[in-house]
């Protein structure tokens, strides 16, 4: 019998490494994917919709918000997000572990709806470390800057709210402990019933 897979929550402000480092744990790790999220930002450059995003008129994701069709859904800077609940659970019950990058109030909603999610936060290793980053990118002005640091401030504030926490200063120590909750939570006997009885079954005889 398979078992279900693992729904893991992964939040982190903006320019801690996330994306770094769930591209990096898909690389390393088998059965465990990315939820593919619904925006109504516009696509960037090499983007491609269906894979990095379900890009999506404002008109229409209002409409699937009135249905339900979302998980959760928040505004982000000037655009909507919003992760579709169908797609989740068709994937946690064909074995697959599905990785979601949300902001702290996405999560918050997720885990009111499934309270069987593993929520993990990553920090960046300090102020200076994560203005660094963001002006690293080149693809901001000051006020841009300025406002994505004050927001990412608020978003650290709600660490506290996650299961497990990782600092990214060093990026394969990050790495290497986001590895080890993903296992870790693949060992649990609940999980190793379901995927073992008939080993499981043959020590006892």
């Amino acid at each position: 019998m398979t078992a279900p897979g693992t729904l893991f929550i992964i939040s982190a402000p903006s320019g801690a490494g996330k994306t770094s480092l769930v591209r990096a744990l898909l690389e390393r790790m088998d059965g465990i994917g990315v939820s593919v999220s619904h925006t109504t930002r516009a696509p960037r450059p090499g983007e491609r919709d269906g894979v990095d995003y379900h890009f999506t008129a404002v008109a229409e994701f209002e409409k699937m918000v009135a249905a339900g069709v979302f998980l959760e859904h928040a505004q982000v800077f000037d655009n909507y997000y919003g992760t579709s609940r169908e797609a989740i659970e068709t994937r946690l019950a064909a074995g697959e572990d599905v990785i979601l990058e949300i902001d702290w109030q996405g999560a918050a909603q997720v885990r009111r709806l499934m309270a069987d999610t593993v929520s993990i936060f990553i920090l960046p290793p300090s102020r200076e470390a994560l203005e660094e980053r963001l002006r690293g990118r080149g693809q901001d002005d000051e006020g841009i800057i300025a406002r994505r640091m004050r927001d990412a401030v608020a978003e650290m504030s709600h660490y506290a709210e996650f299961d497990y926490l990782i600092i990214n200063d060093d990026f394969d120590t990050a790495l290497g402990e986001l590895c080890c909750v993903v296992q870790a939570r693949r060992q649990r006997l609940d999980r190793q019933r379901r995927q073992l009885p008939p080993s499981l079954a043959e020590l006892l005889e």
